[in-house]
């Protein structure tokens, strides 16, 4: 291809409806510290998501780890555990975020295998880890593939653990008529440029938790938001007036985003699957590509487009055949977290599905602006790839 395509693109609102909203800036001359803009999108979220409550924080991660703090840091007291003797259950297969927001806690993290099919972390994998060190259990919805939360609901009760959910690619996804920022003790969603949902940098945490959502918000204010000292140590994790104005736009049009990429995700799939398929697990039957399975009684929303591929070589070889036409994938998620260099102490094989995911997974370039000809033609360059 003569024009570069990278593996996604931001969504933008329309300039002259950003540049109004964001005119009232000027006016009040309030552009941080839980402004106005920012209350509002609060607001908005609160009934997308079907949220009781929801905290803005300036990126995902400080969202993540606030709510790791709080959370599990509030549980290894009750215990009487140091942070450092202190464990979370957790998936390697996810961005390094998320066992960075266990880290910098203090806490550490260990690391349960993934189903198969879903990606997401196996909750009978995480059972066998539960020891009496544990003082959470953190599961990643997985490109817009929600967890077994029924499962990770039992563990909960029979442990007396909190479940703290990633749930970064899982915005707007509702289970059985109900939004997923209702599960567990609290659901962290990105809204990092690259994700449908974007307020150029930002993040949220969804908690039905009143006294919580209180924590969350005197922590991103130095555990003094409102002017008072909240008797919390916290930080510096605000969002910026531009960021939630950017939010309350791209709320206006998520409806229309989310139909260009369902439509790109029909385009891969009728393509990709082209001599059969099982939608329950994803797998197709002419070239054993896997693709992401099909959820009973969830709404997607279209988060990312991957795909496993027989095997390493196989996957190297197509990122090469497309790199050569300008065409630019991602390894997503590769290595496994659990082998960062910072966290670098466990052994893969420990998690043997994860690690074999992880070494075939590429995922394919998504977004809303990309056009269904260039979604074409992506995938017959795969598809000729991999046919037998």
């Amino acid at each position: 291809m003569d024009k570069r395509i990278n593996v996604t693109r931001p969504s933008l609102p329309p300039y002259g409806e950003y540049a109004e909203l964001i005119k009232g800036i000027w006016e009040n001359g309030w552009l941080t510290n839980f402004g106005p803009l920012e209350n509002r999108l609060a607001e908005e979220l609160k009934e997308y998501l079907d949220a009781a409550n929801v905290t803005m924080f300036t990126n995902g991660h400080q969202a993540l780890a606030a709510a790791v703090r709080i959370v599990a840091g509030g549980r290894a007291k009750e215990l009487g555990i140091a942070p450092a003797e202190a464990e979370i259950v957790t998936t390697p297969f996810t961005f390094i975020s998320t066992t960075y927001s266990i880290t910098e806690a203090g806490f550490r993290p260990v690391f349960a295998d993934v189903d198969p099919v879903t990606y997401t972390m196996d909750p009978a994998a995480a059972e066998r880890l539960i020891s009496d060190r544990t003082v959470a259990i953190l599961p990643v919805h997985v490109y817009g593939t929600v967890c077994d939360v029924d499962a990770f609901e039992e563990l909960s009760r029979r442990y007396d653990l909190p479940v703290i959910y990633d749930a970064a690619h899982c915005f707007g996804v509702r289970r059985s008529g109900r939004g997923i920022a209702s599960c567990g003790a609290a659901s962290m969603f990105s809204f990092h440029a690259t994700k449908a949902f974007n307020t150029i940098e930002g993040g949220a945490v969804a908690t039905d938790d009143a006294a919580l959502a209180e924590a969350l918000h005197a922590y991103c204010g130095f555990g003094q938001a409102g002017g008072a000292d909240a008797g919390i140590a916290g930080t510096n994790a605000k969002m910026t007036e531009f960021a939630a104005a950017m939010g309350i736009c791209n709320l206006r049009h998520i409806d229309e985003v989310l139909e260009k990429r369902r439509a790109l995700h029909e385009t891969y799939t009728r393509i990709l699957t082209r001599g059969g398929y099982d939608p329950a697990t994803g797998r197709t039957f002419e070239t054993g590509l896997k693709l992401l399975p099909e959820q009973e009684g969830v709404s997607r929303n279209f988060a990312y487009f991957p795909v496993i591929f027989k095997d390493e070589p196989t996957a190297l070889d197509v990122m090469r055949e497309l790199s050569e036409r300008n065409i630019h994938v991602r390894r997503y998620f590769y290595p496994l977290t659990s082998q960062a260099a910072a966290v670098r102490q466990y052994d893969p094989a420990e998690t043997p599905v994860a690690a074999s995911i992880s070494s075939r997974v590429l995922a394919l370039p998504f977004y809303a602006d990309l056009s269904p000809d260039d979604a074409a033609e992506i995938a017959e360059i795969v598809l000729e790839k991999c046919r037998p």
